[in-house]
């Protein structure tokens, strides 16, 4: 949902408008098999999200409480999930044994 006159679903708090500003403009995901949101790492989405902070904060809040909504998500989470194993272990490819 970017930036258009359609409205924002009802959300209770800020740091909710946030996680759905963030997920709507692709910054962040969720883990497929356990739930947790995953930064993407995006610079491009991450602005638009931003945008989307400045340009339709929700009702009541001002631009730069929004954004900073947005940069207090981001700092939140990670850009792995921590329940799942490292890559290193989904690899199909032998792993070396130390001696």
């Amino acid at each position: 949902m970017l930036i258009t006159k359609e409205r924002w679903p009802a959300i209770r708090t800020l740091r909710g408008w946030a996680i759905l500003a963030l997920s709507d403009a692709g910054a962040i995901r969720e883990c497929e098999e356990h739930g947790w949101m995953q930064d993407r790492a995006d610079p491009h989405a991450r602005d638009c999200a931003f945008r989307i902070a400045r340009e339709a904060p929700p009702p009541g809040v001002s631009p730069a409480a929004a954004a900073a909504a947005i940069t207090e998500v981001l700092d939140s989470i990670g850009d792995t999930c921590p329940e799942c194993p490292p890559d290193y272990l989904r690899s199909s490819e032998p792993r070396l044994s130390s001696p």
